[in-house]
């Protein structure tokens, strides 16, 4: 059967999609732009729209962290290393214990299997601003305040991974099983050797998913952290803004802004192929 083509229809889509992105990149290009010019230049109106020239010096200057570069004394460097290793830790951490608990879930028979099951799936509609007061005091009576156990731990448990990985296991065929409980394979190597393999696009789709969200955790470190080396780059760029009439140095808080968006930015286009398709074999 033939298929009508009709240009306009794909001109109407194109045109759609350019416009889209225009709107999500403009904020991200005039980010970039205020990070190229001078505060002074920043605080005029109207605002240029076109780079400068002060795109290394102020970048060298939130990287540098002196108290006059408009970091406020803050390190850069020291924030993007604390969300680097939050990150990773919570995306490990949530893939891992997904891993097992789908795992047990699925072929361990114990009492009270299916309630276990749907006591971890209702924790779905708890987020954590909902347990926040009751996490923070148990945080801070273990004495984990100002640590990267206190910013991740209460975040690596993750009923969405949990119910994707339970639902990819009970799609791997009974004979495959089988197989291996003949070859004389036990859980931990089916575990290793079968069922690894098998999700790895499943696993770099959700480490996509979840290095982002750890990334990006704003609420939770604001409160954990009080010392500014404990500070992840997210809450670091808000306490670069002064109170008050002090001047706001907008250029050197726009370039810590763009060097935050970097590290998320590199581990999508990294793992794109990955992620699309692990994404299109969970559809399946």
């Amino acid at each position: 059967m033939a298929i009508e083509k009709r240009p306009w229809v794909d001109a109407i889509a194109h045109t759609t999609l350019i416009l889209g992105v225009m709107v999500i990149a403009f904020p991200i290009y005039m980010a970039w732009v205020a990070s190229t010019h001078t505060a002074q230049a920043m605080a005029q109106w109207p605002i240029p729209l076109l780079p400068g020239d002060q795109m290394l010096e102020n970048y060298m200057s939130a990287l540098s962290g002196t108290e006059n570069s408009g970091t406020r004394g803050m390190s850069v460097y020291r924030m993007l290393a604390v969300s680097l290793i939050s990150a990773l830790t919570i995306a490990f951490g949530k893939i891992i214990i997904s891993l097992l608990s789908a795992f047990a879930l699925v072929y361990f028979r114990f009492p009270f299997r299916g309630l276990v099951f749907w006591c971890i799936f209702i924790t779905l509609m708890l987020p954590v601003e909902v347990r926040i007061v009751p996490t923070f005091k148990v945080v801070a009576d273990l004495g984990m305040l100002n640590s990267y156990g206190g910013l991740t731990i209460p975040l690596i448990a993750s009923a969405t991974a949990t119910f994707l990985f339970r639902q990819f296991f009970k799609s791997v065929p009974n004979e495959l099983i089988e197989a291996a409980r003949v070859d004389g394979a036990g859980p931990i190597r089916f575990f290793f050797d079968i069922l690894l393999p098998l999700s790895a696009t499943s696993i770099a789709a959700l480490f996509v998913i979840q290095f982002i969200y750890g990334w990006n955790q704003y609420l939770w470190p604001l409160l954990i952290s009080t010392k500014e080396d404990m500070y992840p780059v997210i809450v670091g760029i808000r306490r670069m803004i002064p109170a008050g009439d002090a001047q706001t140095e907008w250029n050197v808080i726009m370039a810590t802004a763009i060097l935050a968006m970097a590290p998320p930015l590199f581990v999508v286009v990294l793992m794109q192929k990955w992620f699309v398709k692990g994404l299109v074999e969970n559809e399946k």
